[in-house]
């Protein structure tokens, strides 16, 4: 597992060294660093929160076929083909990019867990010790405030998830909303400030771009209903 890892946190270990000898300061490095890999997984993750708008409107539909053929799982199987036929949808579509997206989440964390696991340049085994801002070591753990950081934009993560999900996985999901943001917390207390700074900033950046996507869709939703009336009236 740690050499499949280190295919990605080592890459990503050489963008944040360089990134480094431009700006002169590991805190702000790890700011870009995120900035610049959640720009280049923006075209998946939108992918990702468009399936899970298109699963939520086809819903009502699949719970029908679900209870009416309850006890003829291969007229069901088969209806549900014809349904996702129909609507042009892909139940596999979110999982892709899902799965591209965690090894590098994975290797990022790794490599903010053990810097110089990952980077041997010689600037960066005193870089990884910078102060930035309140924390004097971003090596050390931050007891409070980038921890609380990193468990609350969590849990706005998770609420604007779950606002864009079907009910059924919002049931299943409605637990981890709080239990996950309060195991981050206790990680962010043990782990590097460094790794906590870049899962708040992340979660941030997340929230902003979920919450435009979220408005584009609305937008599209609405012309297409609009569109749809307007047909019905000729």
């Amino acid at each position: 597992m740690n050499t499949f890892i280190g295919i990605f946190a080592g890459p990503i270990g050489s963008l944040l060294a360089y990134i480094y000898g431009f700006v002169n300061n590991y805190g702000l490095s790890i700011i870009l660093l995120t900035v610049i890999v959640r720009i280049c997984m923006l075209p998946l993750y939108s992918k990702q929160i468009k399936s899970s708008a298109a699963m939520a409107e086809i819903q009502p539909k699949l719970k029908e076929i679900q209870a009416r053929y309850a006890n003829d799982k291969e007229t069901m199987n088969k209806k549900l083909q014809e349904l996702y036929a129909k609507e042009k949808f892909n139940p596999m579509s979110g999982c892709l990019p899902l799965l591209v997206q965690m090894p590098i989440i994975m290797g990022l964390f790794s490599l903010l867990r053990n810097p110089l696991e990952y980077m041997s340049q010689p600037e960066m085994v005193v870089a990884v010790h910078e102060a930035f801002l309140w924390v004097p070591d971003l090596s050390q753990p931050d007891n409070w405030i980038l921890p609380i950081a990193a468990g609350l934009s969590t849990f706005f993560t998770y609420s604007q998830t779950m606002g864009s999900t079907p009910s059924d996985a919002n049931n299943m999901m409605s637990g981890m909303k709080y239990f996950f943001p309060i195991m981050i917390f206790m990680m962010g207390r043990t782990f590097p400030s460094g790794l906590a700074l870049y899962w708040a900033v992340g979660n941030g950046l997340m929230i902003v771009q979920t919450y435009f996507l979220n408005k584009q869709k609305a937008k599209q939703r609405l012309r297409v209903e609009v569109e749809q009336t307007l047909k019905k009236k000729k």
